[in-house]
């Protein structure tokens, strides 16, 4: 279930942050490939005799349409043995249980050998290699946690947990529209604006709704409906957003679903006659970006 769900939110999310690299502040270039490494893991010998492996460190998924996926090495559980003549599996991985800065290294160390040498060699423990040339994306890591059912965003990830009810939707355009709403507040980059600005219930429920009507924006770009965002929010909020409408630093659901709705027509229009919804240049923005980083904000 944990690694179905994984593929499901990196395929999401690698056809977002690449349907949206255009407009992006920050680009990256990337090969859609996570790992996993044993010692993240509650009891690391046991998971690593389930999946047959000798070392610790292994492919959990790659990215459909991605580089990674493209070449067909790196199918799920495969056991790796060299990140560009460096072997993870070599890196201490402390005495505690569910280390992950194994595998954070692992992942900063791709991205490295990616903007430095424009391509990376990986080895398998079977002895085989593959060379993977990536592609450009918006700069956003996306990572599933192991229990909880909170989606959120910190500025360079987008975080949802398994239990989050948006995984048991079928249709994958609506299962996108949550992953846009968390990836509109990096792009947006609320959690800075947001430091420098304080996190009152007002600025928190401009940036949520900032980021509610980007999402059509968002999966309009990738290929997706843009109306699945609204589709999203009349699923989920009907039944899900009674705690925070007590704590009311985010709009009713239904007046979420409104604001979403309203972005429609402008999308469809700049669809029709660009090609492509530039958000950029005609979203309206509900917040001033440049508040709080030296010179005075229009608001």
């Amino acid at each position: 279930r944990y690694q179905d769900a994984d593929q499901r939110l990196q395929d999401v999310g690698w056809t977002l942050a690449r349907g949206n690299v255009g407009f992006c502040p920050r680009v990256i270039p990337s090969i859609g490939l996570q790992l996993q490494d044993m010692a993240s893991y509650g009891a690391p010998e046991i998971a690593r005799a389930a999946l047959g492996l000798e070392g610790d460190f292994a492919v959990q998924t790659a990215a459909r349409g991605s580089p990674a996926a493209q070449s067909g090495a790196f199918f799920r559980n495969r056991e790796i043995a060299m990140l560009e003549r460096l072997d993870p599996n070599r890196w201490p991985a402390g005495s505690e249980k569910m280390n992950w800065h194994r595998l954070v290294w692992a992942h900063d160390h791709i991205d490295a050998m990616l903007a430095e040498h424009g391509g990376i060699e990986i080895g398998f423990a079977d002895g085989a290699a593959a060379r993977v040339t990536p592609v450009e994306v918006c700069a956003t890591r996306f990572e599933l946690m192991g229990e909880g059912g909170k989606a959120v965003a910190d500025g360079k990830r987008v975080v949802i947990g398994v239990d989050f009810p948006a995984f048991a939707y079928p249709e994958e355009d609506v299962f996108a529209a949550v992953v846009a709403h968390e990836l509109a507040h990096n792009l947006l980059e609320h959690d800075a604006w947001l430091d420098r600005n304080r996190r009152s219930r007002r600025h928190v429920r401009r940036t949520e709704r900032e980021a509610d009507r980007l999402m059509p924006w968002l999966l309009a770009n990738a290929g997706y409906d843009p109306a699945a965002a609204v589709t999203f929010m009349t699923r989920w909020g009907s039944r899900h957003d009674a705690g925070i409408l007590m704590i009311r630093d985010h709009d009713g659901w239904d007046e979420r679903a409104e604001f979403i709705a309203a972005e429609l027509p402008l999308v469809a229009d700049l669809v029709a006659r660009e090609g492509r919804a530039d958000w950029t240049a005609h979203f309206r923005r509900e917040i001033d970006p440049a508040k709080g980083l030296g010179g005075k904000g229009s608001r």
